[in-house]
């Protein structure tokens, strides 16, 4: 498999960061960007190969991820469609609200196109990623694209494109809520009378060992809530406000319209 990344961003230095940690040859990554010093900190990263010749780039590798911001994303695709016609590679795209169908009509021709959800935490390997594949895409270039995402974090496949708005709003906007939980418990430590530095290290190390609570166990979330909720203790007083404050109807509406923006974000993007 090589791998050639348009656009070098922080995204692409993650990947790459975890291509060649899992063992992918760094001989076997390309990658393009104007901005030299951009391609200065990816070689930092590892001895990938760089260069600012998108079309070149093309002609070296299978799979091409665009690392490109969505606003960007039409320029960029309308100058390589030759490039992609001709050497088909699998195309991975990263970026927000750009429906596969725009894609594919500034691309030209028929291209395998997988677009992908990820989230910031795969700057330091620990990412969510939803995968939509369209029907170009064989059960190879999946495996590819899974081998790939995996390298930053969990990569789950959905079933059709507009599961990838329920995506966005769950995981791809996903970590900005629990910060917000982080900086109201931390505040919160600080009015009771706690250090700033102790409030924001007990509430860092409980988010962390939650998560990890959660992921090692083989019961949900609400089983592991109910058993640390003793009868008329501290933690069922705290839950019981939370609850008739309508926390689960918020987050519920919060998501729904996380949901909401990245449809109508897709529906400007392809106005553009």
């Amino acid at each position: 498999m090589k791998i050639g990344f348009i656009g070098g961003g922080n995204m692409a230095s993650s990947i790459i960061g975890g291509l060649v940690a899992s063992g992918v040859t760094a001989s076997n990554i390309w990658a393009s960007d104007p901005n030299a010093d951009s391609l200065a900190k990816l070689r930092e990263v590892a001895a990938v190969h760089t260069g600012s010749d998108n079309n070149a780039l093309i002609s070296q590798v299978n799979v091409v991820i665009l690392a490109v911001k969505p606003q960007l994303m039409k320029v960029v695709a309308l100058d390589i469609a030759a490039a992609v016609q001709t050497h088909q590679p699998l195309i991975i795209t990263i970026a927000a609200g750009v429906t596969s169908a725009s894609l594919a009509t500034w691309l030209g021709g028929s291209p395998a196109i997988v677009r992908c959800m990820p989230n910031t935490p795969a700057l330091v390997r620990s990412g969510a990623t939803g995968l939509y594949a369209n029907d170009q895409v064989s059960a190879a270039q999946r495996v590819q694209a899974s081998t790939i995402l995996e390298a930053v974090g969990l990569a789950l496949w959905v079933d059709n494109e507009a599961q990838l708005d329920a995506v966005t709003a769950v995981s791809g906007s996903g970590p900005a809520y629990f910060f917000l939980v982080m900086e109201a418990m931390q505040a919160a430590g600080r009015d009771m009378g706690l250090s700033a530095e102790v409030a924001q290290q007990l509430t860092l190390q409980t988010a962390l060992g939650a998560a990890k609570m959660a992921v090692a166990s083989d019961v949900d979330a609400g089983e592991l809530r109910r058993r640390v909720t003793s009868p008329k203790g501290t933690t069922e007083r705290a839950i019981t406000i939370l609850e008739d404050g309508g926390l689960r109807q918020l987050f519920a509406h919060a998501l729904d319209g996380a949901r909401v923006r990245a449809e109508e974000l897709a529906i400007e993007l392809e106005g553009e």
